[in-house]
């Protein structure tokens, strides 16, 4: 068997498992799950998951080993097979993640935890067994981090609860990733799963402390952004307020959530301050709290103010009927802030000193796609798009200027 063959067979015999398990979850929402780890280190699950680590890149943890060292220099096999005995036998023991950061758009900078190569596929393998059990309980209202949605279906949704709501509650946790109670999380986690062995997997993760240069920090709280399996925990400790809000609050309003980014649209005024008592009631309960600095509530009666989620700026925008009155349809335009982030992606992208041995059809082509990825994800609307004009000048623009550096 060809190794494009071997890899469909795999990835075939992993969906198998995820719906085999998916639907057993499904039937029985009280189900408990205890024969899971030697799923883990199954050859199929464990190449299925190396090949999505391989396809992601990203750069090595603490050891400095990367993904092309295994792949030039070790050797896949030996390496998956060297996991496998490990899982097998019970001597697998995660290393500490790398800490790194990233910039972010106001100027601050966005901690991030780098896990090993190893860690990481373990991660892949653990995510690829337990989540479908999970998938089974979250509810409709989450669109982040889960199979077959994304935030276009988000969006989808805000144009349906705005069609007869006016009141948004713009919701930011302060320091989600961070402030996660571990114990909380776990008894979640133990709803569904009884394995000891997986539960260890989870807790080792969880407490395996943090690098940052030459300092060593134990994590009694949170669990590292930057993890493979971080946002399907993140997804199990606000499915309880997915679950709160939807099966006592709905009347209040439709929740939106994208990880930990969410917000609330509300027909009145008096069912979004209430609604606001209601999430902070259950941020309390998670031991989260709320940002009062960016956590807002918004009117969106007209196009007079709107608010940002996951990118664009949503407001209500005038439209003429074909009778001549006016009516106000929610859209979805770049934010500020995002198109401040395409600029500078720009910017970096063209700045190296290596690029200027590059040819002008080289350069072109990577520009091009660039700035067709952003127009798919951000110009999703007829309003829209007519800020997809901006993309245009600013591809025009750098044209221009790398004809003018040729010459």
């Amino acid at each position: 068997m060809n190794a494009s063959k071997l890899a469909n067979y795999t990835d075939a015999k992993a969906r198998q498992l995820w719906t085999t398990l998916y639907l057993c979850a499904k039937v029985n929402s009280k189900r408990r799950f205890h024969a899971l780890y030697d799923k883990i280190y199954r050859p199929d699950i464990l190449a299925t998951a190396w090949r999505r680590v391989k396809r992601n890149q990203g750069s090595g943890g603490i050891d400095g080993q990367s993904i092309s060292y295994f792949v030039e220099e070790y050797g896949e096999s030996q390496f998956l097979n060297e996991i496998y005995l490990e899982l097998k036998q019970k001597r697998y023991r995660p290393q500490p993640v790398r800490r790194t950061y990233i910039p972010k758009a106001d100027g601050k900078q966005r901690p991030l935890g780098i896990p090993t190569i190893k860690d990481r596929v373990v991660q892949m393998a653990t995510k690829l067994v337990i989540e479908p059990i999970f998938e089974a309980d979250f509810r409709d209202c989450s669109f982040g981090y889960r199979p077959n949605r994304n935030a276009h279906q988000a969006f989808v949704q805000i144009r349906k609860a705005t069609k007869n709501a006016y009141w948004v509650v713009d919701v930011d946790i302060k320091g989600f990733f961070d402030n996660i109670n571990q114990e909380k999380l776990m008894k979640l986690v133990e709803m569904r799963i009884c394995d000891r062995r997986v539960l260890k997997l989870i807790r080792n993760w969880l407490k395996a402390g943090v690098m940052e240069g030459d300092q060593f920090h134990e994590t009694e709280w949170g669990t590292p952004q930057g993890g493979v399996i971080s946002p399907l925990l993140a997804n199990i400790y606000l499915n309880y307020m997915d679950t709160v809000w939807e099966k006592q609050f709905s009347h209040l309003g439709k929740i939106i959530r994208y990880a930990d980014d969410f917000v609330i649209v509300c027909r009145t005024r008096r069912e979004a301050l209430e609604g606001i008592q209601v999430i902070k009631a259950i941020m309390n309960k998670l031991d989260l709290t709320l940002s009062t600095e960016k956590s807002k509530l918004v009117n969106i009666w007209d196009h007079s103010t709107g608010f940002d989620f996951l990118g664009l700026h949503h407001r209500k925008f005038p439209v003429l009927n074909k009778g001549g009155s006016k009516v106000y349809v929610m859209s979805h335009i770049p934010s500020k802030k995002a198109m401040k982030v395409m600029r500078r992606k720009i910017k970096e992208y063209t700045a190296p000193r290596n690029k200027l041995f590059w040819s002008l059809d080289e350069m072109v082509q990577g520009l091009n796609r660039k700035l067709e990825g952003f127009k798919r994800y951000y110009f999703i609307s007829p309003i829209a798009k007519q800020w997809g004009r901006k993309i245009d000048q600013i591809r025009l623009k750098t044209a221009y200027d790398l004809l003018e550096q040729e010459a």
